[in-house]
């Protein structure tokens, strides 16, 4: 059947155009009398924290868990949905097709507005509705008018700038030309100068990005160990070695070398190499679980939330973490990251060393889980928090 999409573009151009506002006005029509999706019911506690709107790897949900285990705190979590995007847990969102509406766009202003004491912005995206805003700082402006207290949260892409990261890495993945470092460039430089700006607490949720935005503070990711732990088999209990890479970027992760090697160690039978793409994160445990290695990424120098999930399942973590961070784990932390440091270069040669002696491999897999019960079960989350949340402050 011909879509409307390609009959539009068999017209001449100006009845093209008139088309696609007709199209759009009577779509419009069609959400001005829908029933609007429900907002949540807002908990009576002094502190009310609103948290969105990108939920990247469903963190804004468990920080919001996070600060909900202060005492006096309350927290939502609010998320945009994409087609075609897998979607976290959250407390409520909307698809696209809702946030680029007035009349709802005018409701979840309202909401915030009158709801909240607090908001912790993601990445620095509207909050409101897609209102031809390229980022939410005017939003901030009528959070601070409204007596609420703003705050920013970045995750990585959206305020590391790819300049800086290429100079200090020798294998970063930025090189300038490239659509992907040049896109990253111009929207890290101008939310630099937001950032400095807006006058607000700014949290970021990997120690690399202190070097991006040194006013920061670290809120460490958050994951329930759970579900993690009770999926993972024993140790190399399969015939061959099981390893798993599960690149959410692959030209940031490094995965074009990441599968080279690993397929010419799968063609010589050392591994049972797995390339995972496509599954959703709630069937993730699983695919971890039955991993004896998992490699995260070789270009980028951090560990995130992948690698914390690998951690707590006891896997073996391959990943370039790099001296910097692992110096600023020590200091912050006064913890040693229980990833096995790789590169490029030395990605085989890791794995090889690794499965010659799996007894000390095994060692180094069992302290995953205790790292990850210290720092990232979100109790070390909700402390990052607990300063800016403080109830006296908002009374």
């Amino acid at each position: 059947m011909t879509s409307a999409r390609t009959l539009r573009d068999h017209l001449p151009t100006p009845i093209a155009r008139t088309a696609g506002a007709v199209r759009r006005r009577l779509k419009g029509l069609r959400y001005s009398y829908a029933q609007l999706p429900a907002f949540p019911q807002v908990a009576d506690t002094p502190v009310r924290l609103f948290v969105g709107p990108t939920n990247s790897a469903g963190q804004g949900y468990a920080w919001a868990r996070a600060a909900g285990s202060i005492k006096g705190v309350s927290a939502v979590s609010f998320s945009v949905h994409r087609k075609g995007q897998f979607q976290f847990e959250d407390d409520y969102g909307v698809p696209l097709t809702w946030f680029g509406q007035p009349r709802w766009q005018r409701a979840q202003e309202q909401h915030v507005l009158g709801s909240y004491t607090h908001v912790l912005m993601e990445s620095l995206r509207p909050l409101f509705g897609a209102r031809g805003l390229q980022d939410g700082s005017s939003e901030l402006l009528q959070l601070k008018e409204a007596g609420i207290k703003p705050a920013l949260l970045f995750h990585g892409s959206d305020i590391r700038l790819p300049s800086r990261h290429a100079k200090r890495e020798r294998w970063s993945p930025f090189t300038p030309g490239d659509p992907l470092t040049d896109r990253l460039e111009a929207q890290a430089a101008r939310f630099a100068e937001l950032v400095e700006k807006a006058d607000v607490p700014v949290f970021v949720s990997t120690v690399d990005l202190l070097d991006d935005v040194p006013t920061a503070q670290w809120l460490p990711v958050a994951i329930d160990p759970a579900p993690w732990q009770q999926a993972a088999r024993p140790l190399f209990s399969t015939d061959r070695p099981v390893v798993v890479h599960v690149p959410s970027s692959a030209q940031l992760k490094g995965s074009d070398r990441i599968d080279e090697v690993l397929t010419a160690l799968a063609d010589r039978g050392v591994v049972e190499y797995r390339r995972i793409s496509g599954v959703t994160h709630d069937r993730m445990p699983a695919v971890i679980g039955d991993a004896d290695i998992v490699v995260d990424q070789l270009r980028i120098g951090l560990y995130g939330v992948a690698a914390a999930e690998a951690l707590a399942a006891g896997r073996l973590v391959v990943s370039y973490v790099g001296s910097a961070v692992r110096d600023r784990m020590r200091s912050l932390a006064g913890r040693e990251v229980p990833i096995v440091e790789a590169d490029p270069d030395s990605l085989g040669a890791v794995i090889t060393d690794l499965l010659s002696d799996r007894t000390a491999a095994a060692e180094q897999a069992a302290a995953g889980p205790a790292f990850v019960a210290e720092l990232h079960d979100g109790r070390r989350s909700a402390l990052a928090l607990t300063d800016w949340l403080d109830p006296k402050e908002t009374l």
